[in-house]
């Protein structure tokens, strides 16, 4: 199997990777647990936040020139309300919290330590900017889903082995279409938090 080459960049320096991106994030989220029913308009919009943001991170992954897994992130403060919210009626000031937006990687790449590299340069990134505190928050679906698929092993574990704290009280929703939907329903969303400090 080829090397797999880790490189980042900030800001609209992602431009000429956004259409990989949207794709790969549409082909990944179409699996279980987030069943994402995704379209490049809203990718479109919803990348341009972070490539927008001279503070953000893409860490992206190469399998030669193809791009086969990305992470982002952002300064918490600079996100949208949605995701700044619960931290702030929890007391959090979002100014302290670096949030990561997404971990993406194809499915024939995965175990091979990428998912580490990822959360590693996150965290160098968020600590170097002063950050206290690394954030994510994951979709919750109820146990014995009907679309849950065969051998599925939530990454619950992993966070964990990383240092990260799952955060119920730290919840959100997040609208989109699930796959086989009609229309957008909102989805449970709970936050995961490691300190930096």
């Amino acid at each position: 199997m080829a090397e797999i080459s880790i490189s980042t960049c900030q800001g609209d320096a992602i431009t000429p990777r956004l259409d990989d991106l949207a794709r790969l994030r549409i082909r990944v989220f179409r699996d279980f647990p987030y069943l994402y029913d995704g379209n490049l308009t809203y990718e479109a919009d919803y990348l341009r936040r972070y490539a927008e943001c001279p503070r953000s991170l893409f860490v992206l992954a190469f399998d030669g020139d193809a791009l086969v897994g990305a992470a982002t992130g952002m300064p918490l403060a600079e996100d949208i309300a949605a995701f700044r919210g619960p931290f702030e009626q929890a007391g959090i000031d979002p100014g302290t919290v670096f949030y990561y937006g997404e971990s993406v990687l194809l499915p024939g790449h995965r175990g091979r330590g990428i998912g580490k590299a990822f959360m590693r340069e996150r965290e160098q990134h968020a600590a170097a900017q002063g950050f206290d505190t690394a954030a994510f928050c994951a979709v919750e679906r109820p146990e014995g889903h009907p679309l849950e698929s065969e051998g599925y092993v939530p990454l619950h574990g992993f966070w964990h082995s990383r240092g990260y704290a799952h955060h119920p009280e730290l919840a959100t929703t997040f609208r989109w279409k699930d796959l086989g939907e009609e229309h957008e329903t909102d989805k449970p969303m709970v936050f995961w938090l490691k300190s930096l400090a």
